[in-house]
């Protein structure tokens, strides 16, 4: 089992900038890609971004530029940085681990909010 505890959401106005994070317990030595996901109310979840064990890593167009997902694998944490926000990033981020095996672990979710 791995358990991930998302941190760093908050409200912030529109070009501001959060950095969220994604610590990771339990069954690390399983995790294989981690990766960012967001859900906006009445919108399906969505792939923000994504960094394998090897750092590479992947963005949906809409933060291309904008975001930058990072790992350390000494503190077991991943980071989302994310820069010039919009209105239109507003959703709750998740977390999501992927171990070697493909089964997936979630985190409970942090909220961001950008104001026009």
């Amino acid at each position: 089992q791995v358990q991930l505890v998302e941190s760093g959401g908050g409200l912030v106005q529109a070009g501001g900038s959060l950095r969220l994070s994604c610590a990771a317990s339990g069954s690390i030595f399983s995790i294989n890609a981690m990766g960012w996901f967001r859900q906006a109310p009445g919108n399906e979840r969505e792939l923000v971004a994504t960094i394998t064990s090897g750092g590479s890593t992947d963005y949906v167009d809409s933060v291309k530029g904008r975001f930058t997902i990072s790992r350390d694998n000494a503190k077991n944490t991943v980071y989302l940085q994310m820069n010039s926000l919009k209105p239109d990033d507003t959703a709750v981020y998740y977390c999501r681990a992927e171990s070697h095996l493909g089964l997936f672990y979630w985190g409970q979710g942090t909220q961001v909010t950008v104001s026009s």
